[in-house]
């Protein structure tokens, strides 16, 4: 499985975006897809994953300002991110995970600014 996050970007304190993650595999490689991110100069944090029945799960920093989803058709997981915050700022991660194996994406940098 090969994956490719995309989306970030600049934006305002305030601001929104949406990232992708695009798997190269079949449907069943974005049954469980966890998002992470690495802040300047910290680990790489989880922050979201969206589980096989389609329920989603989220760390408290970013419950209810962001929203992970699924299109199986395009291959394609999404995590909206809203009312972002300059300590948001970070490389956003996408892993694929099943049967003891993970595969990550290679990053999207989000920079917001105050």
């Amino acid at each position: 499985v090969q994956l490719q996050a995309s989306g970030g970007g600049l934006v305002q304190a305030g601001g929104s975006l949406k990232l992708s993650c695009v798997a190269s595999g079949g449907a069943s490689s974005i049954r469980n897809i966890a998002w992470y991110r690495q802040r300047p100069g910290r680990e790489r944090e989880w922050i979201a994953r969206i589980n096989p029945d389609g329920s989603t799960d989220y760390t408290d920093s970013v419950k209810g300002r962001c929203a992970v989803s699924r299109n199986y058709a395009k291959r394609t997981v999404y995590l909206e991110m809203s009312n972002l915050r300059p300590e948001d700022t970070a490389v956003y991660y996408c892993k694929a995970y099943s049967r003891g194996s993970e595969w990550w994406g290679q990053g999207t940098q989000v920079t917001v600014s105050s």
